[in-house]
């Protein structure tokens, strides 16, 4: 059975006051077992507007799990996604208020810009290099608003507690050279990821599904299905490509990505 409507607003509810509380919940999995993928984005849903309400504005998307081995690790075959929202926006080289989340990660990934509307159900590749603007270097930063390990049963969280703490998604970086999306082979477009100096981690866009636009063109295919698009001016995240790198207060998170610049931030 599907969660009830009654269900769903609490969840949502008691996720919006575990971010503005930065005290974690218990994974939603494990007190509704039955809980459905639906369930979770239905939930994820209700969270956003909540925000809205509240005088939040929708900028855009992620997508996550896009690497076949965290697909693997949480027995789903495709990605998730989230919103991006106004506030969670951060100026390249500035400041992340550390205070204002609860467990930070960061992820290095490429961001899209749209130019036109973009809309399934029959989005290809070729329409998400068609529709963007500029591809550029970014930062995600990750949080999490529901515990990673249940303290009772030791379980870790599940897909479904991911997707309704709205994918993960805390907040953004964008930074380095713009390009244009034709301008270069995206799936060798690399980053060297430093944390305080040192070198972390490293990977290549290619590990976003062989090419980071055909994550774009299944998130503009999945939320066709409730009735929306990817619209001009729009940012989609498209997947991360290394490893989390945990992050807390007092660090400097640096993405080198080449001949397209760099993109970094500072907890504060």
């Amino acid at each position: 059975m599907p969660l009830s409507s009654d269900q769903i607003s609490s969840c949502a509810q008691r996720l919006d006051q575990a971010e503005k509380s930065r005290r974690q919940i218990r994974q939603i999995s494990q007190e509704h077992p039955d809980i459905t993928i639906a369930d979770a984005y239905a939930i994820q849903k209700a969270w956003i507007d909540i925000k809205v309400r509240e005088g939040r504005i929708i900028k855009g998307h992620k997508i996550g799990l896009t690497s076949k081995a965290m697909q693997s690790a949480l027995n789903i075959d495709e990605p998730d996604s989230g919103v991006l929202l106004d506030d969670m926006f951060f100026a390249d080289g500035g400041l992340v208020p550390s205070d204002r989340f609860i467990a930070t990660r960061i992820e290095a990934e490429l961001a899209f810009v749209m130019k036109q509307r973009l809309s399934g159900p029959d989005c290809t590749l070729f329409d998400v290099l068609n529709a963007t603007d500029f591809v550029v270097p970014a930062l995600e930063i990750l949080d999490t608003r529901i515990e990673r390990v249940d303290l009772a049963t030791k379980a870790t969280r599940k897909i479904f507690d991911t997707i309704a703490d709205n994918a993960a998604n805390a907040g953004i970086v964008l930074g380095g050279r713009p390009l244009r999306p034709l301008d270069a082979d995206l799936r060798w477009i690399g980053a060297l990821c430093h944390k305080n100096g040192q070198l972390e981690e490293t990977g290549l866009a290619a590990g976003v599904l062989n090419n980071p636009a055909t994550a774009v063109a299944w998130l503009a295919n999945k939320i066709a299905a409730h009735g929306l698009a990817l619209e001009p001016g729009q940012v989609v995240l498209a997947g991360s490509f290394i490893r989390p790198i945990e992050a807390r207060k007092g660090d400097t998170i640096q993405a080198d990505y080449g001949p397209y610049g760099t993109v970094s931030c500072y907890f504060a």
